[in-house]
C-alpha cells in the first residue's frame, strides 16, 4: 500500500486515480477510507506489475551482473574479433555467475546476446562478422538471475573512431541522459520520449520508433511500453515501484529501418550509423534509480 502523501505526486501532476484532473483539484486533501493501492490499480488498469522491496533487490543483483558483463565485453572488444566471440564471452560469463542469458531462444533468437555493428540498429545475431578498426558495436545483455531480469546495453568504439562514430555515440548517450532526467513520480511516460526526441533531432539525428523501452524484472518484456519519442504530458503517470528500460536507438541519418532475412537483424535503410544505450530504471519516491548503472562521462570522454 502506498499512501497519497508518500507517493511523490506533485500538486500540479495528473491525479493517480486516473480521473484526468490535476491532483490538487481531484484527490489532494480528500478524506479517504483507504490509501491508494497503486499496485492493484496499475495491475488492473495498465497491466503494470509494481515491484516490491524483495523484487527490487533481485533486479538490482541481476543488474550488477549485467554491468559486469558489459565491462568484460568492453575489455575484449578490439579489431579482429568476431561478433560470435563476444557471444561466447557473454554466454560463459553469465553461466559462470549462476544466471542464464535472457536472449537465448527468446522467440527463436539463436544466441545469448545481441551484437549490433555500425548500421545495425538492434537485434544483431552474433556470427562470423569481424570487427574492424573504426567500427562501433552495441552489446545488449539481459541476464536472468534467481528469476529476475535486468536489461542493459552500451555502444563501444572498436579501435579509433572517426568523427561520425564519435558524434552518433555521443548523441545516443546524451539521449539516454535526457530521458533519465524526466523519470520521477508524477511525470508521464510521454515526457521521457519528448525529452529524447527533442534533443536527438535538435542534434540533426533521428529517433527509431519501431523499437521502444519496456517494463522488465519479472519477465523480459512487460508493461509499460516506453517510446523514445512523443509529447510531453501524455501517457501513463509514473509512480514508485515501476521498473522499465529506457533504450533510445539513434540514427545518424534517417529513422527508417529494414529487417534482414534472418527476421531479427535490423539495419538503417540508408546505411547510416546507429547507436544505442540502455539501462533499467526504478521509479523511487523522489526520482529514479538505475538498477544497471554505468559511467556516462567515461563514454562521452572516450
Amino acid at each position: 500500500m502506498l499512501k497519497k502523501k508518500t507517493a511523490g505526486v506533485g500538486r500540479n501532476a495528473p491525479c493517480p486515480c486516473g480521473s484526468g484532473f490535476k491532483y490538487k483539484k481531484c484527490c489532494l486533501g480528500k478524506k479517504v477510507s483507504k490509501p491508494y493501492d497503486f499496485k492493484k490499480l496499475y495491475a488492473q488498469k495498465y497491466k503494470i506489475r509494481l515491484k516490491q522491496k524483495k523484487d527490487i533487490e533481485g533486479i538490482r543483483k541481476a543488474g550488477r551482473l549485467a554491468v559486469d558483463t558489459l565491462r568484460l565485453a568492453e575489455s575484449e572488444i578490439r579489431p579482429g574479433i568476431t561478433t560470435d566471440d563476444i557471444n561466447m564471452l557473454v554466454h560463459k560469463f553469465t553461466i559462470k555467475n549462476d544466471a542464464v542469458p535472457g536472449p537465448l531462444n527468446y522467440r527463436g533468437f539463436p544466441k545469448s546476446v545481441c551484437v549490433s555493428v555500425n548500421e545495425v540498429v538492434c537485434h544483431g545475431i552474433p556470427g562470423k562478422r569481424v570487427l574492424k578498426d573504426g567500427d562501433i558495436v552495441n552489446v545488449d545483455v539481459t541476464p536472468v538471475l534467481d528469476g529476475y531480469y535486468a536489461d542493459a546495453n552500451k555502444t563501444f568504439f572498436v579501435g579509433t573512431p572517426d568523427s561520425d562514430a564519435r558524434n552518433i555515440v555521443r548523441v545516443a548517450c546524451e539521449s539516454l541522459k535526457k530521458g533519465i532526467s524526466m523519470v520521477r513520480p508524477g511525470n508521464r511516460i510521454g515526457d521521457i520520449g519528448w525529452a529524447i526526441q527533442r534533443y536527438a533531432e535538435g542534434e540533426g539525428c533521428s529517433v527509431v520508433r519501431e523499437f521502444i523501452g519496456h517494463g522488465v524484472g519479472f519477465a523480459f518484456h512487460e508493461s509499460p511500453q516506453v517510446p523514445h519519442y512523443g509529447r510531453k504530458g501524455e501517457g501513463i503517470i509514473l509512480v514508485p515501484g515501476m521498473v522499465f528500460t529506457i533504450e533510445p536507438m539513434i540514427n545518424l541519418g534517417k529513422r527508417y529501418l529494414s529487417v534482414l532475412e534472418d527476421k531479427w537483424t535490423t539495419v538503417t535503410r540508408d546505411g547510416s550509423l546507429s547507436a544505442q544505450f540502455e539501462q533499467t530504471f526504478l521509479v523511487t519516491d523522489n526520482g529514479c534509480e538505475s538498477l544497471t548503472p554505468y559511467d556516462f562521462e567515461r563514454i562521452l570522454n572516450a
